[in-house]
């Protein structure tokens, strides 16, 4: 099955000859920067090789959760938060977010009490989560077969429609005065005295000053072609959504073995907790990068060798300005679902949830996950070729930030004082000798 139906948004048709900011990217940190730029009354051009939010910022869960985040990325979360209740209003569109909660379970007392300490983590925010025993759990979820000690739950937490939001927040930065180019590929960057004069891409030459590659699963390679390196790989995850059915619960809901979240529609989307790495050449450039993180991650990972490797070593990474990039040869990242993860996922979500018998099974799709070796993002300029920046490497994490996100990247282009601090989510990280692992909560 194709990937998921999104919004159609229709692409501009005159490429401006200058603006202030090109963004590179329409998923929805991309659209998020626009935004913000065009607000703050800068000209925008962003530019997407495909179709906006067409690749994993419509795939994904559709969660918006500080819960179970990173801490560095508490901050920024909570942010976004606050910006996610507002976004409706703000781009005029409907997004589907919904505050209905997020119930992270618990399998034993060990995992108990890793999640209880979220309540001290997010006290200085006043979002209220608590745990629950097995019988609270029971009361919250009614007709619920989990056996477990216990969640985590994050009433603030919610969820909102991904086929819906990017189209909706690209459109809000179209009206605030940015131009939206569709199948507008971006081949490179030009610089003057080392600095950044314009982007070329297939249909011209656009000048500027400031460039945000927002690039998602493509952004490795749009910055080794610049000689830049951002250590990134790509993860799939699978997901499939229902038929719409009764009776089932408001909140969204992590076990250990699936998860799942309710949709506008009145289906779900089900997804297994365990995701595809495929083996490819960048897998071995970046190994010592990925170890700490291999280590800590590797029981929701699962390692494939197949044709992705010989796809992957196919794509050229060096091409001149004056020629079709890789990013013109594949305009939407498209990749087969696991039909044995999606499978699982639901067979051990209909133990957990009955109801779900009822649910037949609507679609699959499966996206790509950029991943960094700490696994937060990169959301900051590059020393290295003044004007450029680089917000990208969400790590499954991106849906529900990106608002915040796009605020502070744009913080960042226009000078003005960062929403929360950006330290953590340097580009430097990467070369300054930092110590690259995801942070245990």
């Amino acid at each position: 099955m194709p990937g998921p139906f999104v919004v159609p948004v229709q692409g501009d048709i005159e490429l401006p000859k200058e603006v202030d900011c090109v963004v590179i990217g329409g998923g929805i940190v991309g659209a998020s920067t626009a935004l913000e730029l065009a607000e703050s009354g800068l000209r925008v051009a962003l530019c997407e090789k495909g179709g906006i939010g067409q690749e994993q910022s419509s795939r994904n869960w559709g969660w918006v959760r500080i819960s179970r985040r990173d801490p560095r990325e508490i901050p920024l979360m909570a942010e976004a938060l606050r910006m996610w209740d507002r976004l409706s209003a703000r781009t005029g569109r409907d997004v589907g977010y919904n505050r209905a909660g997020i119930v992270f379970t618990c399998a034993g007392d060990k995992e108990f009490e890793e999640h209880a300490r979220w309540g001290r983590l997010l006290k200085e925010y006043q979002i209220e989560s608590r745990m629950l025993e097995a019988s609270e759990l029971r009361n919250l979820l009614p007709g619920s077969n989990l056996d477990v000690k216990g969640a985590l739950y994050t009433p603030g937490d919610g969820r909102a429609e991904p086929q819906k939001a990017a189209s909706a927040i690209a459109e809000a930065a179209r009206e605030r005065g940015a131009v939206l180019l569709t199948e507008c590929a971006v081949r490179g960057i030009e610089t003057t005295n080392g600095a950044v004069s314009g982007v070329i891409t297939e249909r011209g030459f656009i000048a500027c000053k400031a460039v945000v590659l927002a690039g998602g699963a493509w952004s490795n390679l749009f910055c080794g072609r610049f000689g830049l390196k951002l250590p990134q790989l790509n993860v799939m995850s699978t997901v499939l959504r229902t038929t719409p059915v009764e009776d089932g619960p408001e909140e969204a809901v992590w076990a250990s073995n699936f998860a799942i979240r309710k949709r506008q529609d009145g289906g779900y989307t089900v997804a297994s907790t365990t995701s595809v790495v495929d083996i490819v050449p960048s897998s071995f450039r970046y190994a010592r990068d990925f170890l700490p993180a291999l280590r800590t991650e590797w029981r929701g990972l699962n390692f494939r060798l197949g044709s992705r490797f010989v796809e992957e070593a196919r794509v050229p990474n060096r091409w001149t300005m004056d020629e079709a990039s890789p990013f013109e040869y594949c305009r939407v990242l498209d990749p087969m679902p696991s039909k044995k993860s999606c499978e699982l996922g639901l067979a051990n979500a209909r133990k957990a949830f009955p109801f779900l018998n009822k649910a037949g099974i609507a679609q699959r799709w499966a996206g790509y996950i950029d991943v960094t070796p700490d696994a937060i993002p990169v959301i900051s300029a590059v020393d290295a070729v003044p004007g450029f920046h680089v917000a990208t490497g969400f790590s499954g994490h991106g849906f529900g930030i990106a608002p915040a996100a796009g605020k502070l990247i744009a913080d960042i282009v226009t000078g003005r004082p960062p929403t929360v601090d950006p330290t953590d989510f340097r580009w430097s990280r990467f070369s300054d000798g930092s110590k690259l692992k995801p942070m245990a909560p």
